[in-house]
């Protein structure tokens, strides 16, 4: 399972999950990927197993990006203590997850659209928060490379 190998400070305030996220909200290294909808953390354990679900559906074919990593520590105090006494120690970790953030990625030659829908399909049922499966269109990317070419024009048309 994911952990960090070492972190500054043992643990951390549970913190606030407003506003969406500003990194790591796009594509990056597949073609079709796992958005989340709404906020939530999502523990090493759940990663893990969404992992796993992917990868047997997929039959090591193709590639897989883990685009979220658990660094934040989860405390919890031993079941019956009396309150006071301090915090408790560390016992699993997550990674806080805000709307828009991608969790995984799919690629490779033998991924198919239908592969990758019916993979991430089986990879959010291991999670706590809602997803959206959202894949590049290659036609889209086809048009944004024009868009910049007359962008670059229109740039030039304009200095002479």
């Amino acid at each position: 399972m994911l952990s960090p190998k070492r972190t500054k400070f043992r643990k951390q305030h549970r913190g606030r999950m407003r506003g969406v996220a500003s990194k790591g909200n796009t594509i990056a290294f597949g073609q079709f990927a796992l958005q989340a909808q709404d906020c939530g953390w999502v523990t090493a354990r759940q990663i893990e197993a969404s992992r796993r679900a992917m990868t047997r559906y997929i039959k090591r074919g193709g590639q897989i990006w883990i685009r979220i990593f658990p660094d934040k520590p989860v405390t919890m105090r031993p079941a019956e203590t009396r309150m006071g006494s301090g915090k408790g120690n560390p016992e699993f970790w997550v990674a806080v997850v805000k709307p828009g953030r991608i969790l995984f990625e799919m690629g490779g030659q033998d991924i198919t659209e239908e592969i990758a829908k019916e993979a991430m399909r089986l990879a959010q049922y291991k999670l706590p928060v809602k997803t959206k499966f959202i894949s590049i269109d290659k036609n889209l990317e086809n048009s944004s490379q024009e868009n910049k070419k007359n962008i670059k024009k229109s740039q030039e048309e304009v200095k002479q």
